[in-house]
């Protein structure tokens, strides 16, 4: 496999390079040979965009993996790069002196297989040179960890000092673990299920809907027809957004006022619509529909017991130093769910309970308690 810094030939429209663009610290690794799928299709031209933090010591042990969720990208911290939508996301726990301290460990993040911020995903060109589209195989999270490994290979990493992340990347962290009990020694899992239920399934269902119903869907070969299906993703957003965010936030934040300068009685919204308008714009700028709905399906088959004896089976292989953590107000990924995977664990333990108005987007914004946990984890 080769790695290196310089933007892809084929540059991908969401959150790629221009020729000229500084490069900053996103690179790619690309496979050298078709990654073999759970499904037993082959993808081929594989390449993993990521970025690292620190240094490898001579060792090899104090290497991070750190997973991101459905949206997220390999841009942890730091300023906003060119095709970047901001600062990190995890701005305040990874750094010199943090929790997450780049001068002793060395961070790695990848974009996950299928997404749109420079991996291989449905938006890029397949071997005849045309965007895969629907021709984009269907992945599960365990073919994300298949690509992985193959990243970990190529940075000379045979083993993680600890693999860490929440939501879909916490259900990534617990592949990661079962698929390589000897290349995980430490494992940080938050607001995550072992498997996707039949609730997370219902409010998915909507989303993907909203999507495929868009005229511009044009059944996922839309990427070279100038056409974008960006009011499906927006209310596809709209209805994420309100799962992983807490009843309270918004109560207390937006009420029952209306946007600023609107007229309720005149067609204006509520503040709290405009709220949701805005954060669907933001997504429809900087992501594609078509990665959404393959990682979505990718997520609602997550089951780590799957072939495996059973969820409590499972959950027996992973690392002695697991730490479990939710967060108290999530209604999309409730706590019974963490419970559960604490409870299975080959040294059971109590679940880390994050405190946060802001629902299951806590694990994100509740960075003191985060560290906290990372600290806990790193320190055992």
């Amino acid at each position: 496999m080769t790695q290196g810094s310089a933007p892809p030939a084929d540059r991908l429209p969401y959150g790629g390079w221009r020729e000229g663009d500084p490069v900053a610290a996103r690179r790619w690794v690309a496979l050298e040979h078709p990654l073999e799928l759970e499904s037993g299709r082959h993808l081929p031209g594989v390449r993993l965009a990521y970025q690292t933090w620190g240094r490898l010591d001579r060792e090899g042990s104090n290497a991070v993996l750190v997973l991101h969720a459905l949206t997220g990208d390999a841009h942890l911290t730091g300023p906003a790069a060119p095709g970047q939508a901001g600062p990190g996301w995890w701005e305040g726990v990874v750094g010199p002196g943090l929790a997450l301290d780049t001068d002793r460990y060395f961070v790695v993040a990848p974009n996950v297989l299928g997404g749109c911020q420079g991996s291989t995903g449905p938006s890029s060109k397949g071997p005849d040179g045309s965007p895969w589209g629907s021709r984009f195989p269907r992945l599960t999270l365990r073919d994300t960890v298949r690509a992985e490994t193959a990243l970990a290979d190529a940075l000379g990493v045979s083993s993680w000092a600890a693999v860490i992340g929440g939501s879909m990347g916490g259900m990534r962290a617990l592949e990661w673990s079962l698929i390589h009990p000897d290349r995980v020694r430490r494992a940080l899992v938050m607001a995550c299920p072992a498997a996707t239920s039949a609730w997370q399934i219902a409010w998915a269902a909507p989303q993907l809907h909203a999507i495929r119903s868009d005229p511009h869907w044009l059944d996922g070969d839309y990427h070279d027809t100038g056409r974008v299906p960006s009011e499906g993703l927006g209310v596809a957003r709209r209805i994420a957004h309100i799962t992983y965010r807490g009843s309270r936030e918004l109560d207390e934040r937006f009420g029952r006022l209306p946007q600023e300068g609107e007229d309720l009685d005149d067609r204006g919204r509520y503040a709290v619509e405009s709220y949701l308008d805005h954060q669907a714009g933001k997504l429809v700028r900087r992501f594609d529909a078509a990665s959404y709905v393959l990682l979505t399906e990718a997520m609602n088959a997550h089951d780590v017991g799957r072939g495996r004896g059973g969820v409590a089976t499972a959950l027996k292989a992973m690392p002695e130093r697991t730490i479990v953590a939710g967060v108290d107000t999530d209604h999309l990924y409730p706590l019974h769910q963490q419970e559960e995977i604490a409870c299975h664990l080959p040294v059971p333990g109590r679940v880390r309970v994050i405190e946060s108005a802001q629902g299951h987007d806590g694990f994100l914004t509740a960075t003191d308690q985060v560290s906290a946990l990372v600290e806990e984890l790193l320190a055992r």
